[in-house]
């Protein structure tokens, strides 16, 4: 388990990897605790799919990016699809909060349905689940420890794991995301296609359903993600450098994935960096009104 506590701003925040078999699933659990703020966060889409818990108030509300003031709201419990533009949350919710950050593509397994179903959207995890999603935040407000509620949400997924016959394809899914994650083109999901033996058609197929994006979606977040990644690094990034670097065709692709996955220009966005703070988690942004 990792702890992180700053006790200048009072926010402590929690993440645990767990073991088999949730392993091949989920990245980690992850909770927050003290790191409300009033402002809006622009959250930007990694290929993933989130399950959220918010354990102060049975209610999370979502934002529309183009009018923030708007919002749609859900209970307590939500899924987060996989995402291909960034969208908005209050982080006034985040003063008890919790959840589960899947693998690409391992969310799948838990859903009741396909990924792609999910894609661009949230999803209250009663609608998909049925009572057992309603009582899940009943029992992870009771405990008084977080290690209580790791082991709850473990628990809890254990139980929705059965063994079925697509183990296979989840492998062969497993390995295209890892093929894929350092991005590429139309030519390169075709090369993946071919190597796991499926036509260009079947794989985008299992690939959406499985993900929630078409594979070549899914490439270009991850090459824009890996450009985020290192130009947060950088006091000042050169942005054509950082395009080459991170295998674009030029700067102009670049300036066009981050307005498309960030909302945002490379510019504007180091803006954005210099209001973040320890309170937001990983993908989270200040949204400047503009």
């Amino acid at each position: 388990m990792f702890a992180y506590k700053n006790d200048e701003v009072s926010v402590l925040y929690l993440s645990y990897r767990p073991g088999p078999p949730l392993d091949e699933f989920v990245d980690h659990f992850w909770l927050i605790d003290g790191g409300q703020v009033p402002q809006l966060e622009k959250i930007i889409p990694s290929g993933t799919i989130e399950l959220v818990v918010n354990l102060k108030d049975d209610q999370i509300h979502i934002h529309d990016p183009e009018e923030p003031h708007l919002y749609k709201q859900f209970a307590g419990v939500v899924l987060s699809g996989t995402y291909s533009r960034p969208f908005i949350c209050n982080a006034l919710q985040h003063e008890s909060i919790m959840g589960v950050h899947f693998k690409p593509g391992g969310a799948f397994p838990f859903l009741e349905i396909g990924a792609d179903e999910l894609a661009n959207a949230h999803a209250n995890l009663a609608d998909l689940w049925g009572r057992p999603g309603l009582e899940l935040r009943e029992r992870l407000c009771a405990p008084a420890t977080s290690e209580q509620r790791f082991a709850i949400m473990e628990r809890a997924l254990v139980n929705r794991l059965h063994s079925d016959t697509h183990t296979i394809l989840r492998r062969q899914v497993r390995s295209a995301v890892r093929m894929l994650a350092t991005g590429g083109d139309g030519a390169r999901v075709r090369s993946v296609s071919q190597e796991l033996g499926f036509s260009q058609r079947r794989f985008i197929q299992v690939f959406r359903s499985h993900v929630g994006l078409a594979p070549k979606v899914f490439s270009r977040i991850q090459r824009f993600q890996q450009a985020r990644v290192l130009a947060e690094t950088l006091d000042a990034p050169d942005w054509a450098d950082l395009a080459l670097t991170c295998g674009y065709f030029d700067h102009a692709h670049l300036i066009n994935d981050f307005k498309e996955f960030s909302g945002s220009t490379p510019r504007i966005y180091s803006v954005q960096l210099h209001h973040k703070n320890e309170r937001l988690k990983e993908n989270h942004v200040p949204l400047q009104v503009r």
